[in-house]
């Protein structure tokens, strides 16, 4: 069984599938925590922190939480180029 999907690393080892991913934000807002505690509440949060401060917070198409230690801009850049050498591929 072999799967050609591309993983994002979100952080010390921890990766997630990159087409998975909806978006990618910063938790400071009152909205991202309120996000947050409803993903707690569900079961769908995912703490990928290490233990660690949360610099980000990645949303999933099956409405999973995961956090992160990683700045959101870092991830985004790394999604990106993920996606640019996906297209490339293709071509």
């Amino acid at each position: 069984m072999s799967c050609k999907c591309k993983l994002l690393n979100i952080g010390f080892g921890n990766t997630v599938v990159a087409e998975r991913v909806v978006a990618i934000v910063n938790p400071s807002s009152a909205p991202m925590k309120r996000l947050r505690e409803e993903a707690k509440q569900n079961s769908k949060l995912i703490d990928a922190t290490q233990g660690r401060r949360t610099r980000s917070i990645v949303i999933t198409d099956s409405n999973h939480v995961i956090l992160s230690a990683i700045q959101a801009e870092t991830i985004s850049q790394r999604l990106s180029s993920d996606l640019l050498s996906k297209t490339e591929e293709s071509d």
